[in-house]
């Protein structure tokens, strides 16, 4: 139960990163009516017909900058990560070895057969 929960949590983190541009859409359509009246750049030009979709195209952008940064930091951080070594790293594992003790040999003889070919008794010694 808990493993399925970290790992629906863990999925809705990956994806959410992935669809922010849907989630500002959608507060967008919730909050249209808001935007268009208070948040809206061109509320004082009614003939444009707005309707609050320059600021939804100014968030878009800002989220498109946001992830942009985002991949341009984790490239920068990417190259970060290499080094090099100049001395060689000398590694030494002691082991103890232990005797290793041989499995007692088992004999197995199979059972000798006659090489004689079996026949069915006789009839007559069946019903007397």
């Amino acid at each position: 139960m808990i493993n399925r929960l970290v790992a629906i949590t863990l999925l809705l983190a990956l994806i959410s990163a992935n669809l922010s541009r849907f989630f500002i859409y959608a507060e967008f359509k919730v909050n249209q009516k808001y935007i268009a009246a208070a948040l809206c750049e061109n509320k004082d030009k009614p003939q444009l017909h707005c309707n609050g979709k320059c600021y939804l195209m100014k968030k878009l952008k800002e989220a498109q900058d946001k992830e942009k940064k985002q991949e341009q930091d984790a490239q920068k951080k990417g190259a970060q990560d290499v080094f090099i070594v100049n001395n060689p790293m000398l590694l030494s594992f002691n082991s103890t070895k232990t005797k290793k003790e041989k499995p007692a040999l088992i004999s197995f003889d199979l059972p000798k057969f006659s090489s004689e070919i079996l026949h069915p008794p006789p009839f007559n010694t069946i019903f007397s």
